[in-house]
């Protein structure tokens, strides 16, 4: 009989986390799929445990191959695959029980190619948010696609993820040989889907594994690891280009921001010459979009520009004050007349190393941060209370203004100062009749810099309204 759902694991040297990942699939709450286990050449007691519960449950299956790789036991397991829906896990993760049935199901009923859903990470017996899926998830919409929903560019795994069997089979795709063959594959496959389903439920628990074991991941700042890493990068830059340019920076960015990481870790860490690593970090950079290096943030501008110089040294000291600053580091105001906001790093202004200004320059990365912390009625009026700073500077601001809108009306309010950051604003209702509901809107000046934002709810974390009578919260009425 054919099963629903074929799930594809590739196991390399994985004994100790091999038997929770397999149970997790056993314990599915969508029974009618069949494992597939490809045993890519393992030299531990990873086949013994495949092997039990191959015979324990006749829904898994056990195949073999010569060590090649996990995107070529993939393909082996695709091809062993037989059910109308395909799935991949990892043999060191951990499906949650109800991830295929939630996944599966939103595929029979939207009719969609693919269905990929939210990510924690593993660690410790512990979960955590996945850093790489973090900013995907939050808003889930079916039946989108790539070019409309453009965060799904950093949804570049393939295994928190169902898809199609025909879709697979039509688009060709196919796992490269090397150590990042998901990256490839997950952004062909996005793109080539006529349509994609987004849930907001967890599907997928990704294992940290612990320093020192025998994993790619903890080994992605070795030279051959960073180099194969390049290959994927450029693999997927040069499909983006051909099916789909328009996802180019945003691509650019998410290896901006993650990936680049690793280069740097491996400059800190370089014992010898790093001469090797110098030039493949320049020839990842000329592999990058000019539009998203000019826009990357201040500090990793500044590592960028150490980078491209040769500045080891340096880069490793700016790596060290990163990592040194828990909060946020600041940004501040230098000049007399005209002043410009810059991040306060080392080496700004070094007579010897002469970085440009601009490597510095932070003041596109500025915004306004207010909140309403309380609205109370005085018997003649309202009383608004706000927290209003900028993000990053540790000054008070000279000037702020406070107003309410409706979208057609404005009404400028009366403020005092209490304390480095708030402020107190009375409102008469008077001003107020025939209108609504109001939005407070800030606007705050310092030294050149003008910025402006809507006021958001400081108990519930989302739009504040105010309506007569009353005050309301992501606009629900809250009566007086």
């Amino acid at each position: 009989m054919i099963p629903l759902l074929s799930v594809v694991v590739p196991i390399y040297n994985v004994e100790p986390y091999l038997a929770e990942c397999l149970k997790s699939l056993a314990g599915q709450s969508l029974a009618d799929l069949e494992v597939v286990l490809v045993d890519d050449g393992s030299v531990d007691g990873s086949r013994r445990v495949a092997e039990d519960f191959a015979a324990m449950d006749d829904r898994f299956v056990l195949v073999g191959q010569r060590n090649l790789g996990p995107g070529p036991a993939r393909n082996q397991g695709v091809r062993q695959a037989r059910g109308r829906y395909l799935a991949f896990a990892d043999g060191d993760d951990v499906v949650p029980p109800q991830a295929y049935e939630l996944l599966v199901g939103k595929l029979a009923e939207t009719g969609s190619d693919l269905a990929c859903g939210a990510v924690r990470r593993l660690v410790d017996g512990g979960l955590e948010e996945s850093t790489l899926h973090e900013k995907v998830f939050r808003r889930p919409q079916l039946c989108t696609h790539i070019t409309d929903k453009q965060v799904l560019v950093r949804d570049r795994t393939v295994w928190n993820k169902v898809y199609r069997r025909d879709f697979w089979d039509r688009a060709g795709l196919a796992f490269p040989s090397g150590i990042y063959e998901d990256v490839p594959v997950a952004m062909q496959a996005h793109v080539l889907a006529t349509s994609a389903d987004m849930l907001g439920e967890v599907v997928y628990h990704w294992r940290k594994r612990e320093e020192g074991a025998n994993s790619i991941t903890q080994r992605r700042s070795e030279l051959p690891n960073l180099a194969e890493r390049l290959t994927a990068i450029r693999a997927v830059r040069a499909f983006l280009d051909e099916r789909a340019p328009e996802l180019l920076d945003g691509f650019d960015g998410l290896v901006l921001e993650k990936d680049t990481v690793f280069l740097f870790q491996a400059l800190e860490h370089c014992e010898g010459d790093p001469g090797p690593l110098l030039e493949l970090g320049r020839s990842w950079l000329a592999a990058l979009g000019p539009n998203v290096l000019a826009a990357a943030p201040s500090l990793r501008r500044l590592e960028l520009h150490l980078l491209r110089r040769g500045l080891v040294a340096e880069l490793r000291a700016v790596r060290e004050f990163r990592r040194g600053r828990a909060d946020v580091t600041r940004v501040v105001p230098r000049g007399r007349r005209t002043a410009g906001w810059y991040g306060d790093y080392p080496f700004f202004r070094d007579r010897r190393l002469r970085i440009p200004d601009e490597v510095f320059d932070a003041r596109d990365e500025l915004k306004l941060i207010a909140r309403v912390e309380g609205c109370d009625w005085t018997g003649a009026g309202y009383r608004l209370r706000a927290h209003v700073a900028i993000h990053r500077v540790d000054r008070k601001i000279p000037k702020v203004g406070l107003w309410l809108s409706d979208g057609r009306r404005r009404v400028p309010l009366e403020t005092r100062r209490r304390g480095r950051h708030g402020f107190v604003a009375s409102v008469d209702p008077d001003r107020l009749e025939g209108g609504g509901p109001w939005r407070l809107q800030v606007r705050a000046e310092m030294r050149g810099l003008v910025l402006k934002c809507w006021c958001r709810d400081g108990e519930a974390n989302g739009a504040w309204r105010f309506s007569v009578p009353g005050w309301s919260r992501s606009g629900m009425d809250i009566p007086q």
